[in-house]
């Protein structure tokens, strides 16, 4: 079993169930420390290659993601992994699409929907979430 995130480390969000997932913006340095073990890169563009197990999802800036059926899977997949592994959910800034990510992984955690984007701010960043269809689309998941 991988060593789980700080809790305490900045972008560190802590699901209800104590599940730990870091979101981040890509555009700032890897942070010191532990790196990922799974990653989920929610990006309009390819991203380049890292040393542990990613994926990528095609999810232009301020846009919902372009294939909302592997979005749903690859979120899944998150959650499950962050049970026993670091999982690190970033988009270039970390809050529009991370926050967004992050919400759906609350919901899958038991957060209701109408709560989720609340839960993020309140525990992740406050400006997590950043659009209405954003916000739709976290009402709607999965």
């Amino acid at each position: 079993m991988t060593a789980a995130w700080d809790p305490t480390t900045a972008g560190v969000l802590r699901l209800p169930s104590g599940r730990l997932v870091r979101g981040r913006g890509l555009r700032r340095p890897l942070p010191a420390g532990p790196t990922p073990t799974f990653a989920l890169y929610l990006l309009g563009h390819q991203p380049p290659p890292v040393a542990w197990e990613s994926r990528w999802l095609r999810w232009p800036d301020f846009r919902l993601p372009s294939d909302r059926t592997a979005t749903a899977a690859a979120l899944r997949e998150a959650w499950t992994r962050a049970e026993s592994e670091r999982v690190e959910v970033a988009c270039a800034g970390g809050h529009g699409r991370t926050g967004t990510a992050l919400a759906c992984l609350a919901v899958l955690d038991g957060v209701p929907n109408r709560e989720a984007v609340a839960y993020v701010r309140e525990h992740y960043a406050p400006r997590a979430v950043e659009t209405p269809w954003q916000r739709r689309y976290v009402s709607q998941f999965p």
